[in-house]
């Protein structure tokens, strides 16, 4: 590597760093961003309010009497209604006819006994309203009769005067997969002109599940499928209301590993959608999600609707994506994010293969990251060995560069210098951004993997040495108190893989010390404690990070080391000499063709001559 690489290098790593740390908020901002967002939320939903108020009447709730539709059926006691399959258990209510909880069998909770709680009775709520011309029909306040019911399904309905409404639930089998029809009989005629939709309104507060809440947060988003379209979501780190003009497909309340998903067979229509981020949470509260928006409804039509209630995995969401109106369309799988897309398309079409074969051999999963970072390192090895054969070749030619420092003592002639340095790389074939290309081809890959490993939901739960869950910190060393940067626990993974980088941060540094000459070695010199302070920085943002995200860099780090001993052993710098010297003698009567850097300089030591020649 030459300056340039060390250069590029230090950009890239610096971007990451502060991406990373941009991302993580501390609890101080956080509480700030609450407050701040608290007053504007408040004002911004006193004006929704008027507006809805101002644009019908008929959204306005009104107090029932005797004469209001299924008048009957607004008081009583509820019964509540269990659906499970061998993936997920569902707990519903007659009163309202909606799903109060679900449980994700197989999935253990971090944080609690039993299994993943993805939506709970205390926690979460979904109202349905029918805007009718005499009244506003709140499908949730009703006491629905039982009229079938099965292990796998039930059918409630409410019926008055020949009036019918019926809601049927569906648990497709060993599906995560919910179905939902609405059908109604009697009601033609009898909505708002105009208004030919259900009113949604679903709330819930995300419950944490793994061990690193500010880990989880940041990989939790309310996200939503516009038709069409790509799929987008809300801040993970702050407080935001987005009015959607687009139909959305599907709307989802997201924590890292799994997500419950309402889908609409025909697109929702003026959506609302609020992420929230309580300065004073309850601890065992993430962040809370809230959607408004308008179901397509025909009194004539079934409305059908649908629920994924399980766990972010990549397959699986593609399996279900299948079960949907949309097909392959829904694109329930970038629910996995996986990067943005120049890296989502390196994870999807290379590191997940990769992955899901040494998966498939039943391997721990220590041993599969094992694997697949030996396999990423054969990958890359190529540009790794062409990278320091190029910062060999400038090595060994160094003394040739020495002698121009004698021709050009001056300043004032770095320029000459500079231009001659130039001539000598090309009459001995290597180019000086050799090193620094073959190192731009591997960040892709090293950051593409740094979006697939937090977000494998095959590495929850498994342990690996002193880990006891690669998908979260290890935390062998911890204490009680939150220390500034580093808080609570020491996780070692993360020291092995900063102590890696400050080796390997070390090796370049020897490599690169007799490579450059005057100037630029002074200014190397000054760029080296810029270098050191690279593994300190890795350290502060990844300790909290995943152990396997930190395991993967600290083999990924050590087997760099190895190669570069390996490159370093193998090669012989007095016959890597002697092949530039026959390259020299071979073309030196070759016409040279001036381009790049070296054409520029020339350009512009000939702008600056004649510049001087105009002054004299």
């Amino acid at each position: 590597m030459d300056k340039n690489t060390i250069t590029g290098f230090i950009l890239i790593a610096l971007v990451v760093i502060g991406f990373s740390w941009y991302s993580q908020p501390s609890k101080e901002e956080l509480e700030a961003m609450a407050r701040r967002d608290s007053i504007a939320a408040a004002e911004q939903q006193k004006q929704a309010e008027k507006e809805a108020k101002a644009e019908t009447v008929a959204l306005a709730p009104t107090a029932p009497d005797s004469s209001a539709l299924f008048f009957s059926q607004l008081s009583g006691e509820g019964q509540r209604i269990l659906l499970q399959n061998s993936k997920v258990k569902v707990g519903l209510n007659s009163k309202g006819a909606v799903v109060e909880e679900a449980e994700i069998i197989g999935y253990k909770s971090r944080l609690r006994e039993g299994d993943v709680m993805i939506l709970g009775k205390q926690d979460a709520s979904m109202k349905l309203t029918l805007p009718l011309k005499q009244e506003n029909l709140c499908l949730t306040d009703l006491v629905w009769n039982v009229t079938e019911q099965t292990d796998s399904s039930v059918t409630f309905a409410v019926e008055q005067e020949g009036k019918l409404l019926q809601v049927r639930y569906t648990l497709r089998p060993d599906a995560y997969m919910l179905d939902m029809d609405i059908t109604s009989q009697g009601l033609e005629g009898m909505t708002m002109p105009g208004q030919t939709a259900l009113l949604l309104d679903w709330k819930a507060t995300i419950l944490r599940q793994e061990k690193g809440a500010d880990f989880e947060n940041r990989y939790s988003s309310l996200t939503y499928k516009r038709q069409d379209k790509g799929v987008k979501h809300l801040s993970e780190t702050s407080n935001e209301t987005k009015d959607i003009e687009e139909p959305l497909e599907w709307i989802a309340f997201k924590n890292q590993f799994f997500s419950a998903v309402l889908i609409a067979e025909k697109p929702m229509s003026k959506a609302t959608l609020t992420t929230t981020q309580p300065g004073d949470k309850h601890e065992g509260w993430l962040k809370e999600y809230e959607a408004t928006a308008q179901i397509d409804f025909q009194a004539s039509k079934p409305t059908r609707l649908q629920m994924y209630l399980g766990p972010n995995d990549f397959h699986v969401l593609k399996e279900h994506s299948e079960m949907t109106a949309y097909g392959s369309k829904a694109d329930l799988d970038e629910l996995v994010y996986l990067g943005w897309s120049f890296f989502r398309f390196i994870n999807r079409w290379s590191i997940l293969y990769i992955f899901d074969w040494l998966k498939a051999l039943g391997l721990p999963m220590g041993i599969v990251l094992l694997l697949l970072t030996i396999i990423v390192k054969v990958l890359v090895y190529p540009t790794q060995k062409k990278s320091y054969i190029s910062s060999a070749k400038m090595r060994v030619l160094k003394p040739k560069l020495d002698e121009l420092g004698k021709q050009y003592p001056n300043p004032d002639q770095a320029m000459q210098k500079q231009q001659a340095m130039m001539q000598i790389y090309s009459q001995y074939g290597v180019s000086p951004m050799g090193g620094c290309l073959p190192m731009l081809i591997q960040m892709p890959i090293w950051l593409a993997l740094f979006n697939f490993i937090p977000n494998a939901i095959d590495l929850r739960g498994e342990s690996f040495l002193w880990a006891d869950d690669l998908s979260a910190y290890d935390d062998l060393i911890r204490w009680n108190a939150d220390l500034p940067l580093i808080g609570n626990h020491l996780s070692i993974f993360c020291v092995l893989f900063s102590a890696t980088n400050l080796i390997n941060t070390w090796i370049s540094m020897r490599q690169q010390q007799n490579q450059f000459t005057g100037e630029q070695a002074q200014q190397m010199k000054m760029m080296q404690w810029m270098m050191y302070l690279m593994p300190l920085m890795f350290f502060f943002v990844f300790n909290g990070y995943s152990s396997g995200l930190s395991y993967y860099y600290f083999v990924s780090g050590l087997l760099s080391i190895i190669t570069m001993w390996y490159l370093r052993w193998s090669t012989d710098d007095k016959k890597l000499l002697a092949g530039l010297e026959a390259y020299h003698e071979q073309h030196k009567n070759d016409p040279k063709k001036v381009s790049g850097l070296q054409a520029r300089l020339e350009a512009l030591q000939k702008m600056q001559q004649e510049q001087a020649r105009r002054r004299k």
